[in-house]
């Protein structure tokens, strides 16, 4: 899973990056400070697998990781190469969603390049500039497409689609909320669309107003209106709070959210909007060797999943032994799993569901 992390600048995109990867990214209070994109991994929190770790005596735990990609700030005809912003468009078309950051604080040292805070505006003028880019790429895209449409007839839906697309997009509207039936999904999605990607939204606020969720801070509300508006997921974190927390060991870092009332961090605040726009689960393995974690699609089917461990156990699959994670450790292990019955041997038509811990049986 790869996020590219977007928003004008002096927002806070690169001191949240730094946060959650405990990157050294440089973060500065003057635009374009980043020039060319970070790229950072994250561990994805899983408390289950310190207990699986226990359990099977394991030598290593592997927990799943997002890449998060930190794109320097957009500005205002960056859809034109303005701010260096072709190179800025390219590095978005890389990532799998957008995490856009959106400035809810105040703070006289760090200038606003919009002059006052309006959340709205300013997650307008980043989706216009997204818009115009693909509204150009079309254009590229249509041009060419019409040259091989006169050998290749079968080239005329993707001639359509194109037409209905720029039409969505020069109303000023994201690809993203455009009906398209599976077929046209196909396409739209083989021309790689800025505006088709899923967009999650971070309402970076002062401290004070994390204990209440930023709900007195009317700027934060004013990203969740938008959010809600484009079925997006939004949630409020505080980048330069995150920045000192993520050098704290885990107990600290844990009592020091309770203290301020926030429950979770930042990181696992993303973490569970990330899955559920992109529809993710996680599925486990464990044994004496290693514990660990790895995602998939809802729906996924066990030989699917099983190609995500390696080809060989996809290709060679025969069946899955899967138990319940609650049922696992509620039993003390897999023996007492048997005896109660509980451990099921599945095809590879399985669909695979959030906790199994699954261990694959396969000939190659």
């Amino acid at each position: 899973m790869k996020l590219g992390i977007v928003g004008l600048p002096n927002v806070g995109k690169s001191t949240l990056f730094n946060s959650l990867t405990k990157a050294k990214a440089e973060a500065t209070n003057y635009p374009f400070s980043t020039k060319d994109k970070n790229v950072g991994v994250a561990c994805v929190p899983d408390p289950r697998l310190a207990v699986l770790g226990e359990l099977y005596s394991s030598k290593k735990i592997i927990p799943a990781a997002i890449e998060f990609v930190d794109i320097a700030g957009l500005v205002k005809g960056a859809g034109k190469g303005e701010g260096l912003g072709n190179r800025f468009l390219a590095h978005i078309r890389e990532v799998d969603a957008i995490l856009h950051v959106v400035r809810c604080f105040e703070d006289e040292n760090i200038p606003h390049v919009g002059d006052t805070l309006d959340p709205a505006r300013d997650i307008e003028t980043i989706d216009y500039e997204l818009i115009f880019a693909d509204i150009e790429m079309l254009e590229r895209r249509e041009v060419k497409t019409l040259k091989q449409a006169k050998a290749d007839k079968s080239l005329t839906k993707e001639l359509e689609l194109i037409t209905k697309l720029k039409e969505h997009l020069e109303a000023g509207r994201r690809v993203a909320s455009l009906d398209m039936d599976a077929g046209e999904l196909n396409i739209a999605a083989e021309l790689n669309l800025l505006t088709l990607k899923p967009v999650i939204f971070a309402a970076n606020v002062n401290e004070d107003d994390l204990h209440n969720d930023g709900a007195d801070n009317p700027c934060a509300a004013a990203v969740r209106t938008v959010a809600q508006a484009e079925s997006a997921k939004a949630f409020v974190v505080c980048a330069r709070l995150e920045s000192e927390i993520s050098e704290l060991e885990e107990d600290e870092r844990q009592l020091f959210l309770s203290e301020l009332g926030a429950g979770k961090d930042g990181l696992d605040r993303l973490i569970e909007a990330a899955y559920d726009t992109l529809g993710l689960i996680s599925f486990l393995t464990a044994g004496p060797k290693e514990v660990r974690a790895w995602t998939i699609t809802k729906g996924a089917k066990a030989q699917k999943a099983a190609g995500k461990i390696h080809s060989d156990l996809e290709r060679g699959f025969i069946r899955a032994e899967i138990v319940n994670y609650d049922d696992l450790t509620r039993l003390g292990g897999m023996a007492a799993v048997k005896e109660q019955g509980l451990m099921r041997l599945e095809g590879k038509e399985y669909i695979m569901q959030e906790g199994d811990v699954v261990l694959i049986r396969f000939n190659v």
